[in-house]
């Protein structure tokens, strides 16, 4: 397996963060190239991009995934907030490119009161840009929740997004804790091996390009997305003991979201990888 964990720059600058996931014992990263809070949209200068990419490469982690800060919404109702969003999420598209960054996660958007269409149409709007803008890096959308207005939380609602962007460029990121708490049972083995066959068969496993690898302080169901370590959480042993060898789930790069520490998430990644090896 291939495992990695978000993490937080330094005060050294956005090289700090290979640096924090070396203490991880990760085998690639995951960033915010801007200020996860705010509107400004990330912006570097040449010796700083230079220092990115050489401790990068120095470093072997691949691959490097970057987030979207949590302000935008591709989906919003609000006209000013859908504006700012596509700027902010054309400038992180640029910046990625230029820091090598090989993944860029955006989460598919909440359409809050508007109709689901009007939700949709937005968000693919959305992405059909970030797409069309990105050169090196690849646009994936993480799916949510099943939180109130979402425009894609499970398979089916993840291929009706990629068939109305159509562009094949497009990736997916499935996030352990959202699908749990959107009701996909991760928590038994046989609703892992159906999770892994509905992706096969909406034509989206050759899609996926990232698990966000998060256990979920709520039951299954309850559409609350609050994440907890591996193991402290809802989705238990056997849940993960499946995820972990699952051929379709385990075909790409698993990114830790969890709220422990660096040596807590080292031992959660030394724990999946133990989980994955052949017994």
């Amino acid at each position: 397996m291939i495992l990695g964990a978000h993490v937080r720059r330094r005060h050294t600058g956005i090289e700090g963060a290979i640096e924090e996931a070396e203490l991880r014992g990760a085998d690639c990263l995951q960033i915010f190239v801007s200020n996860p809070r705010a509107w400004a949209a990330p912006r570097y200068d040449g010796p700083q991009v230079g220092r990115f990419l050489d401790a990068l490469t120095a470093s072997g982690l691949r691959p490097c995934v970057a987030h979207l800060s949590y302000v935008g919404n591709v989906a919003s109702w609000d006209p000013t907030t859908l504006q700012r969003t596509r700027e902010l999420l054309l400038g992180t598209v640029h910046a990625c490119d230029a820091l090598g960054v090989d993944l860029l996660v955006v989460h598919a958007g909440a359409g809050g009161p508007q109709d689901r269409d009007t939700a949709l149409g937005a968000a693919v709007e959305s992405f059909r840009l970030a797409v069309s803008e990105a050169d090196r890096t690849r646009v994936v959308v993480e799916l949510m929740a099943g939180t109130s207005g979402a425009v894609a939380s499970v398979p089916s609602e993840a291929e009706e997004l990629c068939t109305a962007v159509d562009d094949e460029r497009l990736g997916i990121c499935l996030d352990t804790a959202h699908l749990f708490a959107a009701g996909v049972p991760l928590d038994v083995a046989d609703g892992v091996e159906g999770l892994a066959q509905e992706l096969r068969a909406r034509a989206l496993d050759h899609r996926l390009a990232l698990v966000h690898a998060n256990d979920s302080v709520f039951e299954r169901g309850a559409r609350r997305d609050r994440h907890a370590d591996i193991g402290d959480g809802q989705i238990g042993e056997e849940g993960w003991r499946a995820l972990a060898n699952d051929p379709v789930l385990g075909s790409v790069p698993w990114m830790l979201e969890t709220p422990g520490d660096a040596d807590r998430q080292r031992r959660d990644i030394a724990h999946l990888r133990r989980l994955a090896a052949p017994d």
